[in-house]
């Protein structure tokens, strides 16, 4: 790995900005993979030119620069070939004029377009005729920039580098023949400077398939380690599961049935179970949960149950009480959450410690150094995503062993995303809705249909329903174009829905304030909640039958589809309106927000749109790197999860690949529950 400073033209200076985009060596930039391409490598005479982008070969006849209105310097060029000429332009580049040589070939390269009422090409890419062009007549990347630094600075630097690439191959031969893959060195020059399409899906092929193939290989070894380590068998008992069943007050679905069984098959075992839950909002995934907590605590064990907001802990601790209430459990649900006091909070350990309190019901409080669990079998984890790595290993620690964990997600997960993501982790789906629940009637408001909406609202609430208003800002801010929870409360609660009871939520309320609000909306002292999305996950109030979205642009499609589960929890017809910010068409995201209920197509739509990272969090996204692999590629996932299980059962020695065996090191401190 060189110095970018041994490069040519990277002086000091430059080195800084590259810096800035975390490169300093070469082996940092030939792996800063293009954001995007612009197809320059169709060549055409310029009698043929059509507006759009073009790349022709033409010589400079004639140039001339001049400044006009308040300062600016245009500098015009007329370039011909054989069949014609055409005219170019640039804008504040005083020094071009000079830098252009007349009756010298270029490949030239643009957008051709009518401009000031006749055809030209504004700011064209120029570059002398060459067998090795880099910035014209070919496919051309495009990177992330810098202040200073431009793709073309980038690109001049990337082709030394890619000179200096010794070849060397980073998976084993028999894998890289058997799977059909590009080899290295060349994919990579090949995502630089591509020869066409077909070269840069080669390309794009092998080196996402090392992607996938190495977070599989991660997840993989680590799924082999903790089946290695003891974990205390927790006993099925049918007829308790069969009571607390004829206790509930609604009927189980099978699927619900289903995934309670694969839980108590694995929580029979001496080997830890580490289960995922997906089920989409409103599927029933707290009494699945509880299940699993009855069959431990009728052993005298302790369960954790983990929950990312205070308000959420509450909430679950109380559902978690009810249930358990028919079994006589009820009195062994316990709370321990910052928003305690501290002679509660002593308590709360004392309890846990002594193991009176059989399920501990938490936010991040249960990890803290001076909780003490007496013998901890269970660990629940709600909405599991939100938990950094170390968080859930600390809670873990405190078990003394690895307990069973099971882990639950209401955002539903595509498919090749959960195996590839999770894939140390045995995946369960509650795929059917409670019996009975209607689905929730969504609407697209543009600006004029706004006050028949707010006319609809008031006749629900004075039925006696209450409403749910979200926005994606606390306070108006100048930077986003959005609605804020402030000022939106501030016109709901003054003018347009002034006769009701309207409160506001939002994160930079202190704990004690969150849950008071939250609880007077519960208790129906309030009729209409604004709030951000801190109401996205769990929060239960069956009366609620509206939710409204303020800047719906602003939310993505599964935290849409997320913030709509807070309605229809109860017996009423549930609405969901989004408010528009214009007439203007909705996006497709928008509209297939409004056309569906199934948040698995949803999901794999905002998979398809905008990547992982709109499921998973731009931080957790980042930090496993997926940058070239399409999750939504189902066949290349498949084959890069085939490809890992075949070398870990093959005992490879995943040393003798440095660079193989460094990403999974880092991954390995990144996945997600070991």
């Amino acid at each position: 790995m060189a110095d970018l400073q041994l490069l040519k033209g990277v002086g000091p200076k430059q080195a800084e900005l590259f810096a800035k985009l975390g490169l300093t060596t070469t082996q940092d930039l030939v792996q800063h993979w293009p954001r995007k391409y612009i197809d320059y490598s169709k060549i055409v005479p310029i009698g043929s030119l059509e507006p759009g982008l073009v790349t022709f070969v033409g010589s400079i006849q004639k140039v001339s620069g001049r400044y006009v209105r308040r300062g600016m310097h245009i500098t015009e060029a007329v370039v011909a070939d054989e069949t014609g000429s055409t005219r170019l332009t640039w804008f504040n580049q005083p020094y071009r004029a000079a830098s252009l040589t007349r009756d010298r070939p270029y490949y030239i390269s643009g957008e051709y377009k009518l401009a000031a009422g006749r055809f030209s090409l504004q700011n064209p890419v120029l570059e002398m005729l060459s067998e090795d062009s880099v910035n014209t007549a070919r496919i051309v990347p495009i990177y992330k920039e810098t202040s200073g630094l431009t793709s073309k600075q980038i690109r001049a630097a990337m082709t030394q580098a890619l000179q200096q690439l010794a070849h060397y191959e980073t998976l084993p031969a028999w894998l890289v023949k058997q799977y059909g893959l590009t080899e290295y060195t060349k994919a990579v020059k090949s995502m630089h400077f591509p020869e066409g399409e077909a070269d840069l899906a080669q390309a794009r092929h092998r080196l996402g398939f090392e992607e996938v193939f190495g977070l599989s290989l991660a997840s993989g070894y680590l799924r082999k380690q903790q089946r290695l380590q003891p974990a205390i068998k927790v006993p099925f008992q049918s007829d308790i599961a069969q009571k607390f069943a004829r206790s509930l007050p609604f009927t189980l679905t099978d699927a619900q049935k289903s995934v309670m069984w694969q839980i108590g098959k694995d929580m029979q075992l001496s080997q830890p179970m580490n289960r995922l839950v997906e089920g989409d909002v409103g599927a029933g995934k707290t009494v699945v949960a509880t299940m699993a907590i009855l069959m431990a605590v009728m052993q005298d064990l302790q369960v954790a149950v983990m929950a990312p907001t205070e308000i959420l802990a509450r909430q679950h601790a109380s559902t978690i009480a009810t249930l358990l209430k028919a079994v006589d459990l009820d009195n062994k649900v316990g709370l321990l959450v910052g928003g305690l006091r501290t002679p509660q909070k002593r308590a709360a350990r004392q309890a846990i410690l002594s193991g009176d309190m059989g399920v501990i019901v938490g936010t991040q409080a249960l990890i803290q150094d001076s909780v003490d669990m007496h013998k901890l079998a269970l660990v629940v984890i709600d909405e599991q995503h939100r938990f950094g790595v170390e968080q859930r290993k600390t809670l873990q620690k405190k078990a003394g062993h690895m307990p069973h964990v099971l882990s639950m997600t209401a955002t539903p997960i595509p498919r090749t995303l959960a195996l590839t993501l999770y894939g140390e982790l045995d995946v369960s789906v509650i795929t059917q809705k409670p019996i009975g629940r209607l689905p929730i009637k969504t609407n697209l408001v543009p600006p004029s249909d706004q006050p028949k909406m707010y006319a609809e609202v008031i006749t629900q609430l004075e039925q006696g329903r209450q409403a749910f208003v979200v926005c994606p800002l606390i306070a108006d801010s100048g930077a986003v174009d959005a609605v804020s929870a402030e000022s939106l409360h501030k016109k709901l609660s003054t003018s347009t829905l002034k006769e009701w009871r309207v409160g506001l939520l939002h994160g930079r309320l202190s704990a004690e304030e969150k849950q008071s609000i939250m609880q007077d909306f519960s208790d129906h002292k309030l009729d209409v909640l604004v709030a951000t999305s801190v109401i996205e996950v769990g929060v239960d109030v069956p009366n609620a039958s509206i939710l409204i979205v303020a800047s719906p642009e602003r939310f993505g499609l599964a935290q849409l589809h997320q913030l709509r589960g807070r309605v229809g929890r109860g017996n009423d017809q549930a609405y969901c309106y989004a408010l528009l910010k214009d007439a203007a068409k909705p996006s497709r995201r928008l509209q297939a927000f409004a056309s569906s209920h199934d948040g698995f197509k949803l999901s794999e739509l905002d998979l398809r749109l905008r990547g992982p990272g709109a499921i998973y969090g731009t931080l957790q996204h980042g930090a496993l790197d997926l940058r070239i692999a399409q999750l939504h590629d189902r066949e290349l996932v498949a084959a890069a999860q085939a490809a890992a299980r075949e070398f870990i059962d093959q005992d490879e020695d995943l040393l003798q690949y440095k660079q193989l065996a460094a990403t999974v090191a880092r991954l390995q401190t990144v996945t997600k529950l070991n």
